[in-house]
């Protein structure tokens, strides 16, 4: 589990060895890495890099190379996590409509 430093720090309290952590766990973790960053560049360019790493993750899944398809997940992930925190989004929140039996799927 993660927890907040006074100095704004997200440090991990759980077993070293457990790398689990919630959707908003994550999503701090890349906005304390990187959102000065983000903001700076601003949605509609940060948009594309997202694009651009759909666009590896289809090549890797084409290709059907697992350790590239991980990797790729992941920077697709991050990148969501990046277009969310610019945007104010908390992915955990919107992700409950798929977790508390509410009648919305896919469309």
């Amino acid at each position: 589990m993660f927890s907040k430093k006074p100095n704004s720090q997200i440090c991990w309290k759980g077993n070293p060895l457990d790398k689990r952590m919630h959707i908003r766990q994550f999503q701090q973790l890349i906005a304390q890495k990187y959102e000065q960053r983000d903001r700076k560049r601003g949605i509609p360019a940060t948009f594309m890099w997202f694009m651009e790493e759909v666009g590896e993750l289809s090549s890797a899944l084409a290709a059907e190379d697992e350790h590239n398809r991980a990797e790729e997940f992941a920077d697709v992930l991050a990148w969501l996590c990046t277009l969310a925190n610019i945007s104010d989004i908390d992915l955990e929140e919107a992700c409950a409509k798929y977790t508390e039996n509410k009648d919305v799927g896919f469309k």
